[in-house]
């Protein structure tokens, strides 16, 4: 029994080392590069040193290509970052396009649930008030003339919205903003930026959603249409 199980643990063992760290795959976007995330980092980095040779004598002379590496539930450090791109950046065609891990630190964890939060407010911006959030913001109340909101994703106002509205502050052009009551003063999404559409003299009952359009345009309309427009803004039903 005993001799049985020795063997078995040295089949594992060399089937395990047969197994390759790196496993590259071509795609229209470039090279992808598929690092194992079990093995140490000496040996991966030793083995990818090894296969980007091989793969630099049979192509030393093609076009720059684009690099993509996923080093699934491995961390690296900066240093570690740096060191890969060096080492790929040697090459005389590749470069590192990107490097996509599944764990971040606690600090990035952090920062990123700041950014996508839904921060919720009950109070009323008046003029000269500025209020902003990181994330999406709800905002329970109304924004005055003069007054001013800035969301680094979605802005949902339960109430009236007449003063400033600034949504995807970071850049984000996929972000809308709604309101109960849309008649504000400027709205702006991302670096797109206009004035609100001039209303007939009736008040509005319905709500309405901004957004831009595919002519890099805000686009006033009414919220039923974020269904469509926006799918990923549904984050709680995914499974269901």
């Amino acid at each position: 029994m005993d001799v049985f199980v020795e063997l078995f643990v040295e089949v594992n063992v060399v089937a395990k080392q047969k197994q390759p760290y790196v496993t590259m795959k071509g795609t229209k976007d470039g090279l992808t590069l598929h690092l194992d995330d079990t093995c140490s980092y000496d040996d991966l980095l030793k083995e990818l040193e090894e296969k980007l040779t091989a793969s630099e004598k049979a192509e030393s002379d093609g076009p720059l290509v684009s690099v993509h590496l996923k080093v699934g539930n491995r961390y690296l450090t900066p240093e570690q970052e740096e060191e890969l791109r060096t080492l790929i950046r040697r090459k005389k065609n590749l470069v590192v396009e990107s490097i996509e891990s599944n764990v971040m630190t606690k600090e990035e964890a952090l920062e990123w649930k700041r950014k996508t939060e839904i921060v919720s407010v009950s109070k009323i911006v008046r003029s000269g008030q500025v209020l902003r959030v990181q994330g999406d913001l709800l905002l329970i109340g109304d924004v005055n003339p003069g007054g001013i909101v800035i969301a680094g994703g979605n802005i949902f106002i339960l109430g009236a919205l007449r003063g400033i509205a600034h949504a995807g502050y970071y850049g984000n052009k996929e972000a809308v903003i709604a309101a109960s009551i849309m008649k504000p003063t400027q709205l702006r999404i991302g670096d797109v930026m206009n004035r609100a559409p001039d209303y007939k003299t009736d008040e509005r009952n319905e709500m309405e959603c901004a957004y831009i359009d595919e002519h890099n345009q805000i686009v006033v309309d009414r919220l039923q249409l974020l269904a469509q427009l926006r799918p990923n803004l549904t984050r709680l039903e995914r499974g269901v």
